[in-house]
């Protein structure tokens, strides 16, 4: 219903997780026998058993049309379409909605961090300790790699993704022996091509100066310094004097890493003022979404086929004027700028009534919304992730420059067809007369 963090979009992401969902839906035994114990406030069954036996049958069969990973959405565009026997649609509304929502959620985010890191930075997903469990942490992971991040310290979701990982040592391995020059030996002699020192744990000068001390002696047995890695303090200023003593200490190339509470605000800052930084690991607030907890992404029924295999467009209303949805066969057209290429807004039109929404103004205009399961079975493979980050990243750039503002971005258009618009209100009109009676 609305961009995340103030922002003019929405990346949308967990396509592929959803699709993997949808084809394994089903009850198995278990499940039906846990449903059949389920009592209502009368103590007897809740579900008769002929709605058991339905569900133990149950496969889901559907069609589903869905705007691809990576994709730039406005609010109100559908990113999910689904088609087919009711029961089966409902059921999974909840699934859908928790797939879907927190993906999308985190692959914004991650592409506004990227955004404020510029094209030069390098953005790491760090936000494993502080994710919401496991399963949580995994699902940010692959979103924050859909949003653009150029790898994860999550170790698990790169087997299970195909995501670059990349990290550095803890302070607790500094602390484990008695000086942090011991520290960064023993850690260069463990993994030479990796060495990126924390060097904050007791003195960040003085840790950047052993940190050049043990990089020389890197260099001499063939290896070279990756670079130095600031966690607290003022990262500006620290970043600064970092970079002289790196360079003062023959490592020009040896890159500056800084971490702790980081995101694209803070990151924006920092680059405002002049910091040296150029890989950037932020954790906490791009893997828990913050200040933003969830999307407001909705479920709705839109339309009904009726045993006659007529369809009638359904709304639902609100004293709310967002929460009213919108009815029909949903579809989006993409309208492109004849003059610099770039998106200029989407136009939401009915399928069944689809007005001039499909007349070309450009020659890439295009639909949104392409099939992605039909009967319930795949229509294409899963592209890779890397594909699908390399969209996320083609589509930022397609962007008009305002709508990528952190703060007070221009908007990007979503509008209704006409004919749908004028549908819509009739619709509501007519509802509001008869109190929803027919």
């Amino acid at each position: 219903r609305k961009p995340p963090y103030g922002g003019a979009f929405a990346v949308a992401a967990g396509l592929g997780p959803a699709l993997q969902y949808l084809r394994g839906w089903g009850f198995s035994g278990a499940d039906v026998d846990y449903l059949r114990g389920l009592a209502g406030n009368d103590g007897a069954p809740l579900f008769t058993e002929g709605f058991l036996e339905v569900l133990a049958e149950a496969r889901f069969t559907c069609d589903v049309d869905a705007i691809p990973e990576g994709t730039v959405v406005a609010a109100h565009a559908p990113l999910v379409r689904v088609t087919g026997p009711l029961l089966q649609a409902q059921i999974v509304e909840t699934a859908l909605l928790n797939i879907i929502n927190f993906h999308t959620l985190i692959a914004t985010k991650a592409a506004r961090v990227c955004h404020a890191a510029g094209p030069e930075g390098t953005v790491l997903e760090f936000g494993l300790r502080r994710a919401q469990s496991i399963d949580g942490a995994l699902s940010a992971s692959r979103a924050a790699y859909v949003g653009g991040v150029h790898g994860t310290s999550n170790v698990l979701a790169g087997r299970l993704h195909g995501i670059p990982t990349k990290g550095t040592h803890a302070h607790a391995w500094v602390m484990v022996f008695e000086d942090e020059v011991e520290a960064f030996t023993r850690y260069a002699a463990a993994m030479p091509n990796n060495c990126v020192f924390l060097v904050d744990t007791y003195d960040t000068e003085r840790g950047v100066q052993r940190a050049v001390e043990v990089g020389r002696r890197l260099r001499q047995r063939g290896h070279e310094l990756v670079g130095i890695r600031l966690d607290s303090g003022d990262l500006a200023a620290l970043a600064r004097r970092a970079r002289q003593i790196l360079d003062r200490g023959g490592f020009p190339d040896a890159v500056i890493v800084a971490s702790n509470d980081l995101d694209e605000h803070r990151i924006a800052a920092l680059r405002a003022a002049g910091a040296p930084i150029t890989v950037w690991g932020v954790g906490t607030r791009l893997a828990t979404g913050h200040p933003q907890p969830a999307l407001g992404g909705v479920y709705k029924l839109s339309a009904i086929e009726d045993a006659e295999g007529v369809r009638s467009p359904r709304v639902k209303l609100s004293e709310t004027a967002v929460k009213i949805s919108n009815p029909g066969v949903q579809q989006v057209r993409r309208r492109i700028d004849p003059n610099t290429g770039r998106f200029a807004g989407d136009v939401l039109y009915d399928v069944d009534a689809p007005g001039t929404a499909t007349e070309r103004h450009h020659p890439d205009d295009h639909d949104l919304l392409v099939p992605v399961l039909r009967g319930g079975e795949p229509v294409d493979p899963e592209p890779p992730l890397a594909v699908v980050q390399a969209r996320t990243r083609a589509q930022l750039a397609r962007l008009p420059e305002g709508c990528l503002a952190l703060t007070d971005p221009d908007p990007y258009p979503l509008v209704l067809e006409a004919g749908l618009a004028a549908r819509k209100a009739a619709l509501v009109a007519q509802h509001r007369a008869t109190g929803g009676a027919t």
